[in-house]
């Protein structure tokens, strides 16, 4: 017992400081749309695929250096472009642009998103959070652990009576093992998204885990060069012909010469935000060529795609905002707290007389 206390104690001083700024963020994200006071940021979603095409047209006419366009959804009424270097814009649903930026900097939404998920280091912050969120599981579990020796003292407190190492450890042992379920959900679906070889091995009772990631993977089919004028309406109108129950959330045109255009949809039953239901679509002529129906995909890959919706709570509503609201304040008095304990409260060695 006293090495899993020494472990928990150790890793949580460390690693303590990247957790509460991971719950801090996704605090604030989970309830992005209701702080964005933009014009048209509250506006009915339109859902008429001729009103779709005819603002996708507007828009990709008058930005040519789009990449890609973020459609408008029930809780946020505007459309996102994105843009080269870091700009983008937003534009109402009938295709006129209400706002842009050049950096992410202009746009608190923005950065808070790259430092939760990229702790403003790309790639590398991406690794640190994995292993953070590694380490929140192993907290979770060492912590029961450590717990159910003095469950006989249990006294939940939502604050420690006072800012002594005594009270914030014990305060910390029962309200964490209070939260410990939240906070595990949220610890393995944020890594499940990070590394691949964790995801596999949780999504593994539901089939072959590798050939289930593998089939979120967009079709691969060779393109002609994007055309000068797209016809976009028509491109719109066959999206929705090929799922009429969905609606469009991304179109992302080529990247490099023989890329198609790229269309991501959300049918009615997914949770996913942006829909995993693909489309491939000729940059020169404008045919279809190829389809991926989100529903038809592997268990495996369903339950994969589940990770995110109920991470950043994209799914049940303001229920399910409140639930991981709880989960994200937890995460990160529970952090701060280990990191101030660990580091500025630590018991004074006594002197040997």
């Amino acid at each position: 017992m006293k090495l899993l206390d020494l472990i928990h104690r150790w890793t949580g001083g460390i690693v303590g400081l990247v957790l509460a700024i991971m719950g801090l963020t996704g605090t604030i994200l989970v309830h992005k749309e209701s702080w964005l006071l933009l014009p048209h940021a509250g506006d009915a979603l339109v859902t008429d695929p001729a009103a779709i095409g005819a603002a996708t047209e507007k828009l990709l006419t008058a930005e040519p250096k789009v990449q890609s366009i973020l459609y408008a959804s029930e809780r946020f009424g505007l459309h996102q472009l994105r843009l080269p270097k870091g700009a983008g814009a937003y534009a109402d649903q009938a295709g006129n642009v209400v706002t842009r930026w050049q950096s992410q900097w202009e746009r608190p939404e923005l950065w808070i998103f790259d430092l939760h998920h990229h702790l403003f280091t790309g790639d590398v912050g991406e690794t640190i959070i994995g292993v953070a969120g590694l380490a929140a599981i192993v907290f979770v579990v060492t912590g029961a652990i450590l717990w159910w020796r003095t469950r006989r003292t249990f006294n939940f407190r939502l604050w420690p009576r006072r800012l002594s190492r005594p009270a914030i450890v014990m305060q910390h042992r029962d309200f964490g093992i209070v939260m410990a379920p939240l906070l595990l959900l949220s610890a393995v679906t944020g890594t499940m998204m990070i590394f691949k070889p964790f995801a596999a091995t949780v999504i593994a009772p539901f089939g072959a885990p590798w050939q289930a990631l593998a089939a979120n993977a967009a079709p691969k089919v060779k393109s002609g060069p994007l055309a000068a004028h797209p016809d976009w309406r028509a491109i719109v109108a066959a999206a929705h012909a090929r799922f009429p129950d969905a609606r469009i959330r991304l179109l992302a045109l080529p990247r490099k010469p023989g890329d198609p255009i790229a269309i991501r949809m959300k049918r009615a039953a997914e949770w996913l935000p942006n829909g995993r239901s693909t489309l491939a679509f000729d940059a020169g002529d404008g045919r279809l060529l190829a389809a991926t129906d989100a529903l038809a995909l592997p268990a495996g890959t369903q339950v994969f795609n589940g990770a995110y919706p109920l991470h950043a709570a994209k799914v049940g509503g303001l229920a399910w905002r409140l639930v991981m609201t709880v989960s994200g304040l937890a995460l990160m008095l529970l952090g701060s707290l280990t990191v101030w304990t660990f580091w500025f409260r630590r018991p004074r060695q006594k002197r040997p007389r």
